[in-house]
């Protein structure tokens, strides 16, 4: 993965500022705590460490909502419910909930597949601790991916009903859960008055505002291979940016590098690339297109986001090759300083 490294630093698991609190003016209050399962980093600039404290416990709520809401993990959740009802009846949701899983849609259908939030519904063939030497039988992974399907899940837009057509069907949010409850703290701490903040959810970050003194906020990208050695630093202002990286889970078969990352159509690992950054305006949309380009591949993945107003990426291969979108000029950046 390309680490994703905000220029403020000193995080810890309670608030604090990497400011003295007799500095006069803005200062940045952080916290650093597991939620949803991931570690995230919670930023804010606020006026003094009370107000520092009520931000971050309100972005807290806001992605402990979050979870609730989407987890398939919690028998009690819509999300829960869903699966259950798959193939028996559909289950009405919170308009939230609905709106989710239609742009979820819409994203499926714009790269015909390539991102499914039905992925829930595969078979774990495979298994990236060192167990698996062989490929596995061509038609046990065909069955493994034959619940999977996003076509298969139905939309009533009046009802607010969401429906599995298959038994054995389950949807999950892992691709774009994270940067889903990344926006949504940050449109309410936006809300609240919250002039410059980053919600960082392993990764999926979300950044807005500038740092208390006038400059942007900067993410380093590091390399892949070498977790010590930054290639460049950028700025990042109200924009996300997420990384999907297989440096470290993957597996090697017949001389070929294989990411845990399955392709959600064919059941096949995806490979050719160590990781891949997507930089757009929400986090949620960053998060289903860098879990895409693994699928789409370098060139497919490339091709598509140079299409996409707004959107820009940058992909390591596997000869740890850096490519980029049209957009973005590496050399330049370089030059920048924290």
């Amino acid at each position: 993965m390309l680490f994703l490294l905000v220029s403020i630093f000193g995080y810890s698991e309670s608030l604090q500022t990497t400011l003295s609190d007799t500095t006069p003016g803005p200062k940045v209050y952080q916290r650093t705590l597991k939620l949803m399962g991931s570690r995230f980093d919670l930023t804010v600039v606020a006026e003094n460490q009370e107000k520092g404290n009520e931000y971050i416990d309100l972005a807290i709520s806001e992605i402990s909502r979050i979870e609730k809401l989407i987890s398939s993990w919690d028998p009690l959740s819509q999300t829960s419910a869903i699966n259950r009802n798959a193939g028996l009846k559909p289950i009405k949701v919170d308009p939230e909930l609905f709106q989710l899983i239609e742009r979820a849609l819409k994203i499926s259908n714009l790269i015909q597949g390539a991102f499914d939030i039905s992925y829930a519904s595969m078979d774990r063939i495979w298994k990236f601790d060192g167990s698996v030497t062989e490929m596995p039988p061509k038609e046990t992974i065909k069955q493994s991916v034959a619940k999977v399907g996003y076509q298969n899940i139905i939309l009533d837009r009046g009802k607010q009903t969401v429906f599995l057509k298959n038994k054995g069907m389950k949807i999950g949010f892992g691709a774009i859960g994270k940067g889903y409850a990344a926006d949504k703290a940050k449109a309410l701490l936006v809300e609240q008055g919250v002039k410059s903040g980053i919600i960082n959810a392993s990764g999926d970050l979300n950044a807005w505002g500038t740092q208390p003194n006038g400059k942007d906020w900067m993410v380093a990208i590091v390399n892949p291979l070498n977790k010590s050695k930054v290639f460049s630093w950028l700025p990042v202002k109200n924009q996300s940016v997420v990384t999907s990286g297989n440096y470290e889970k993957y597996i090697v078969l017949n001389g070929e590098r294989y990411s845990h990352i399955i392709d959600p159509r064919t059941g096949y690992p995806s490979k050719g690339i160590l990781s891949a950054t997507i930089f757009t305006k929400n986090a949620e949309l960053a998060d289903a297109l860098a879990t895409s380009i693994f699928v789409m591949g370098v060139e497919t993945g490339l091709d598509f986001i140079n299409q996409l107003k707004g959107v820009e990426c940058i992909i390591v291969d596997l000869d740890n090759k850096v490519i980029t979108s049209k957009n973005i000029a590496l050399k330049e950046i370089e030059k920048q300083t924290r």
